[in-house]
């Protein structure tokens, strides 16, 4: 049947997948995207040494320098773990794009929106992983910040390669204003080219025109309104360009939340199990040990797990999901005779 309502979305499901699609409709209905789930995974450090090919070198365990050595280390896995899930969110929206055959948000928002995230955060991701395999002592704060501070300014010891700021910045410039105009613009042209002059519009097919416009700007062809298409990419461009800074910033919870439970651990092994241990009752040392597994069972794996769980939801949802995920469809729902009796009841 050939209407501008959108359909239903009905994805299918079992016992064990229904908890995961209840889980993605908290956040809200489902959109018919060619994507809407994913999942992240974690990922290892590999440290370019002979004695120590993978991993951080034991030595650093009880050290002065252990708690600043991790601290650094876990707040730039975090920063590389969301930099590559954000940029696969907006490979997502390319395969969205590609499969509706939209032209318009491949060419005005894919491109820019790669090119922005990459410029900045893709670059300072990048200098991480030079910075950890030429073991370089450049300041990777001072690297960022003075890019918008003072972009002419040499680095000194800070320069890694060539050319490292003014072109990138230059690119992350030129990228808001691609994100915002052109596509309201077009839009606007392809509104008026088919309308002008026509008294009647020809029937068509529900897939006319689907390798140019968007659903919001094909539903109601009549009803074409540029400025609140212009107001909506706007929003849409902001929203990007500023929850570029604050998305990589919210990752930072994953360094949190590992330095809070490896302290944790920390103390309970030491404070309890070791000073336990080191007494010769046997009596104490049960209740140490009891304490111990009681902590390590319940603090440890059950609430920090969750706290854990609830920490990359967030991120999978806001963080991830809005680069390529739009949940204003619709749940569908069967007609059935017992639903209308029981709301007549």
């Amino acid at each position: 049947m050939d209407a501008v309502e959108s359909p239903p979305t009905y994805f299918r499901t079992n016992r064990f997948t229904n908890s995961f699609q209840e889980i993605v409709d908290a956040c809200e209905i489902l959109d018919n995207n060619f994507f809407f789930d994913s999942d992240a995974h974690s990922v290892g450090l590999v440290k370019l040494q002979d004695a120590y090919p993978f991993g951080v070198d034991p030595s650093w365990r009880g050290s002065r320098s252990e708690l600043p050595f991790l601290n650094s280390l876990k707040m730039q896995m975090s920063i590389l773990l969301g930099d590559t899930q954000m940029n696969l969110g907006i490979m997502l929206s390319y395969f969205n794009a590609r499969f509706f055959h939209y032209s318009l948000d491949f060419r005005y928002q894919f491109l820019p929106q790669m090119i922005f995230l990459n410029s900045l955060f893709g670059y300072l991701s990048m200098l991480i992983v030079i910075k950890w395999c030429t073991s370089s002592q450049a300041d990777l704060y001072h690297v960022m910040i003075y890019m918008f501070l003072s972009p002419f300014e040499d680095l000194g010891d800070n320069q890694l390669f060539p050319g490292q700021k003014i072109i990138l910045l230059l690119l992350a410039i030129i990228a808001v204003p691609w994100m915002l105009f052109p596509k309201p613009f077009i839009l606007k042209k392809l509104h008026s080219e088919r309308f002008q002059g026509r008294t009647y519009k020809m029937l068509g097919t529900s897939e006319m025109d689907m390798d140019v416009e968007p659903d919001f700007a094909r539903q109601h062809d009549e009803d074409f309104n540029f400025s609140e298409v212009f107001i909506h990419q706007m929003i849409h461009s902001i929203e990007f360009v500023l929850g570029s800074v604050s998305n990589t910033a919210s990752y930072l919870r994953l360094w949190a939340l590992s330095l809070a439970h490896s302290e944790l651990s920390t103390v309970f092994y030491e404070k309890v199990l070791l000073l336990a241990w080191g007494y010769d009752s046997i009596i104490i040392r049960l209740v140490g040990l009891a304490v111990f597994a009681f902590a390590t069972a319940f603090i440890l794996l059950m609430m920090e797990t969750r706290s854990a769980f609830l920490h990359a939801l967030r991120l999978h949802w806001v963080e991830f999901m809005n680069k390529f995920y739009h949940g204003d469809g619709y749940k569908f729902r069967p007609f059935s005779f017992v639903s209308l009796t029981d709301a007549d009841d």
